[in-house]
């Protein structure tokens, strides 16, 4: 079993087409043939990991507001955990389903989502959305984080407090991050969209929309190769049935 404590926070599930728009979809009414051509079904769902040290959330969602309250703070609520608690935020790269609620747009400006955290990014990553603003990037969020004091820049591979590790590891964005929290005998891992649903995990799968599909998939032969000799649990962000995984 896993000492850390994991609270999956479903925004939802979406179809995702060429557009790059995330389009809710309500399985009880909606049908993916209805969407457009290539539509993809998926999950989108941040997670928060309670440590013995931290309480650190992995990537933001979309950044949806119900009646004025960003989704992602009533998920949190519902879990029994207050935004001003978040002491970490790492992201795994910074398309927009990944980073949507690291702000609240207030009249005021962006304010930070989780006053108290501090936001980790990947140098490479950050440098090239400032550069290439588009369909995947949202300008003003990658630039507030760009300007943020509380933002920390990784420069490749580190360790965060000994105890998590991000890796860079380029197979969906160019700079993409995977990311191990270890704590006790337990080791939990966070793919991002290089490891989003446990399906890729089982099947040789070569995805279109990555930068580079063939080592995003060689990547995942890996962990889970790696996942099941050490008993990783991992954590699946496009999931709309498992959100964690363990071979225990």
């Amino acid at each position: 079993l896993c000492a850390m404590k994991i609270i999956p926070l479903s925004e939802g599930w979406f179809t995702v087409d060429n557009s790059k728009q995330f389009v809710p979809f309500d399985a009880s009414a909606d049908k993916i043939q209805d969407r457009p051509a290539g539509s993809l079904l998926v999950e989108i769902q941040p997670f928060v990991v309670v440590t013995t040290k931290d309480i650190i959330l992995l990537d933001a969602g979309l950044g949806f507001s119900i009646n004025g309250t960003l989704q992602l703070h009533s998920n949190l609520q519902a879990a029994g955990i207050t935004p001003d608690q978040i002491t970490k935020v790492i992201l795994s790269h910074l398309h927009k389903d990944h980073i949507g609620g690291i702000v609240l747009n207030t009249e005021q400006g962006f304010q930070p989502a989780f006053p108290n955290a501090t936001y980790y990014v990947q140098a490479a990553e950050l440098e090239h959305a400032l550069s290439q603003p588009g369909a995947s990037y949202t300008a003003p969020l990658v630039s507030w984080l760009s300007s943020y004091p509380k933002t920390k820049i990784l420069a490749g591979s580190e360790f965060i407090d000994t105890y998590i590790e991000c890796q860079l590891t380029s197979g969906h964005s160019r700079y993409h991050q995977a990311i191990w929290i270890r704590e006790k005998e337990s080791i939990l891992f966070y793919g991002g969209d290089e490891a989003p649903q446990l399906q890729q995990m089982r099947h040789r799968f070569v995805a279109k929309y990555d930068f580079d599909g063939k080592r995003a998939m060689e990547l995942r032969q890996q962990w889970w190769k790696k996942g099941e000799q050490e008993n990783w649990t991992f954590l699946f962000y496009h999931d709309v049935k498992h959100p964690t995984f363990s071979f225990s």
